[in-house]
Order: structure tokens, then sequence, then C-alpha cells
């Protein structure tokens, strides 16, 4: 089969290849493991943080990617739950032991032996791919392969930090940052809970301009301050100051949920602008987002084809891996970005 390879650690600029393309031996399932032929694999920022040494894989070379849609074409003689034929998605969750008191609470997220897809096992930027039939889930029909791709991780990510703010019916909701994760919460938020008002925050004009189309009821740069203070704020990105910032526009008791696996060391030294008084007391909280269980996924598939939630996208080769690569790290593009692999 053909793959993406990640074969050393490396900086993603305007112009690097950090991925080769490559022949790559056919995986063979193991007991209970299906393999897919990948169909379509979403681009996360998480594979940022892997080539650049942020979330360092388990092993090198490997095959990166978690955001994964694809049919079942073998399966283990253990597996009982998929056919030849099906179609399937795979998330950021690859496995976890599933005895441990996290595990059996539905907290699989947080097992100490949590395996992320594309960090400890190869991932679906290639044309096959094993998964644990336990960790694959069924998709809606209504959506197609790059539609239902970031719903894997940005959505099913994002719907986890919604649940996490601890929102319910109404109240004010800032989105700091609006990639692929963020738009898609603006999408359900909207559709499932109208009477909560968004307020998206980005340094990039395309994002703001998204945010508008789609229905924010306020937009802004990430040091712009809004009209009122809010309820909560998902911080999905990838450095330090939006957290100072999201700080100061909470109201007493407010929540600021982090939404990322690593932030970027570079950016450290907005840390010290943090104030105790103007951005942490009137017991403010913060909450930070680890992974993302099997119920996460579930669920917001569930949401997403009943209100017919569809991502904006930008579909790429699998060859064009790079390029998508640059394109997330350096906002060209509003949206998820998906390869399009068969």
């Amino acid at each position: 089969m053909h793959a993406m390879i990640l074969r050393e650690i490396a900086q993603v600029n305007e112009d690097s290849q950090p991925l080769t393309l490559a022949e790559w031996p056919d995986p063979v399932p193991g007991p209970k493991e299906i393999l897919l032929a990948v169909t379509a694999c979403g681009v996360c920022h998480t594979e940022l943080d892997e080539i650049e040494g942020r979330a360092t894989p388990a092993f090198l070379p490997i095959i990166l990617g978690h955001q994964v849609v694809g049919r079942v074409i073998a399966i283990g003689p253990e597996v009982e739950t998929f056919s030849i034929g099906d179609r399937v998605g795979v998330a950021w969750i690859f496995s976890a032991c599933g005895q441990c008191t996290q595990c059996t609470s539905g907290e699989e997220n947080l097992c100490r032996q949590f395996r992320g897809t594309g960090r400890d096992a190869h991932g679906g930027y290639a044309e096959k791919m094993i998964a644990h039939a336990e960790f694959a889930y069924r998709l809606p029909d209504s959506l197609a392969d790059h539609e239902v791709a970031p719903l894997l991780c940005a959505g099913s990510i994002g719907y986890r930090a919604f649940r996490l703010t601890k929102l319910k019916d109404a109240g004010r909701l800032g989105l700091m940052g609006f990639g692929a994760s963020g738009h898609l919460v603006l999408k359900m938020v909207r559709a499932h809970w109208p009477k909560i008002d968004v307020y998206v925050f980005s340094r990039n004009p395309a994002e703001r301009a998204l945010a508008h189309e789609l229905g924010a009821v306020w937009v802004g740069d990430i040091a712009d301050r809004p009209p009122e203070l809010l309820d909560a704020i998902i911080d999905t990105t990838p450095v330090w100051r939006p957290i100072v910032e999201s700080l100061g526009s909470l109201r007493p008791g407010g929540r600021l949920v982090i939404n990322a696996i690593r932030k970027e060391e570079a950016d450290k030294e907005a840390l010290l602008r943090l104030s105790y008084p103007e951005h942490i007391w009137m017991e403010k909280e913060i909450k930070s987002v680890a992974n993302v269980t099997r119920r996460d996924v579930i669920d917001f598939l569930k949401l997403a084809e009943a209100a017919a939630i569809r991502p904006v996208v930008r579909e790429y080769r699998l060859e064009e891996a790079n390029r998508a690569l640059q394109d997330l790290k350096f906002g060209k593009t509003p949206g998820a970005k998906v390869l399009r692999i068969s």
C-alpha cells in the first residue's frame, strides 16, 4: 500500500516536506482487529504536535492520522460486530485497557494505557489501516466520507469540551480560535442549544468571516473584549496568549476549557502577563480536555446526523498531506482539512 510516512521529528514551514510518500507493507488484522481500506482522513493540529515533537510518537517511522473513514476489507477471527464492506470510522482513541477504574466508569480517555491513533499505533494517512473493533464506529449514511472524517476528532472533542463548560440551555459561550473544532461547535450549539449565544475570537480574517456567516453573535480578534463577560470559553488554539486573554473575558465564576493536547513552548512568555486579581480571582475555573471517549464520538455523531451538521472542508490527495499541514499551521484556509484517499 501507499502511505505518508513520518521518519523523524521536524519543523513544518512553508516549504518543508516532513512526510514522505512510500510503499508500506499491508497490515494484517489481529484476532480482535479489522482492516480498513481508507477512503478519507482528517488532518488535525495534533499531527503538527507529533511532527514537531511536542507530542512525540511512540515510535518512528510512523503513519499519522486519527480522523479515519474506511471500508472493512478483512476481520480478525474474534470480531463479531463488523462485516466485510461495512463503513466505519476511527477516532483519536485507538485503544485503552478496559479494566482500570477510568475505563470501567466510561472515562477511558484518562486510562494510563490510553493509545492514540497515529501516535501509539499507525493511523490513516495511508491506503489501509488496522483498527480495534471495539474502538471503531458505524457512521451515519447521510454524511459523506469527507464530511464525517472531521467529526471523529474535531467535532467529537469539541462536543466533549462543550460538555465540560457545564452550560445547559442558555448562556454566553466564547470560542477562542475558530478552526475545524471551533466551527463545528458553533454549528452544534446553533442547532441544539439555540439560546446559547456564541462569541468567536480569531486572529484570522477568513475565520472571522466564516464565524459571522455561521451565526456567531459577536466576532473579534484574540485580544478584543466582547461587549459582555462570558459564562464559558473553549480555547482550541496551539499557543499560550489566548489563555490569558480568555480569562480576562470570563465572568466571575466562569469556566475556561482548554481543548489542546499541547501548547507551543515558544509562546510561553505570554504567561508572564498572567495576573491573579485580573485573570483568575473571583472563582474562575480552568479545565483541560484530555483525549476523547467512545461515548463522546457516538453521541456527537448522533447530534450531527440529527441536525445535518456538515463541516466546511478543504480536500487534498494523500500525497498532498504536507501541503494540508502547511495550510493548517499557517491558517491559509478556514474549516477542516481532509485527505481524500480512495
